[in-house]
């Protein structure tokens, strides 16, 4: 089936991107691992060839994950000025744990919207 004949029901595209599911389905997994996008669903048999979110999620995560991880550290420095370590310690940790959790919801929200869409690559029509 090169073409997406079937028929599924519409899922909303945040929904099934924050949980990582199948884009036309909803059901079948997306990732194969933490990143890695699976070559196609387990449930409807989706291929997954046209999938290719690219730099944008890491795009989105940086610039949120920046935002609140610089805020709440000149929050803490200009009120309680702690050492050095303490800022170590906290905001290291905080920027890895949020940088895994949006960047797999940013990726599966951008792969349901690119097939939620049909968004392919441009083509010049030369006619």
């Amino acid at each position: 089936m090169n073409k997406d004949e079937a028929h599924f029901p519409p899922v909303d595209p945040i929904q099934v991107g924050l949980r990582g599911r199948c884009p036309r389905c909803g059901e079948g997994a997306l990732f194969s691992g933490l990143l890695g996008v699976k070559p196609k669903c387990g449930v409807c048999g989706l291929d997954n060839s046209f999938a290719d979110a690219g730099d944008g999620p890491a795009v989105f995560v940086i610039m949120i994950i920046g935002f609140i991880v610089v805020g709440l550290a000149l929050w803490l420095e200009v009120n309680y000025s702690p050492a050095l370590w303490v800022h170590l310690i906290l905001w290291i940790p905080l920027s890895t744990v949020l940088t895994l959790v949006l960047l797999r919801m940013a990726k599966g929200i951008l792969i349901a919207l690119q097939y939620r869409n049909k968004a392919a690559e441009g083509q010049i029509d030369r006619g």
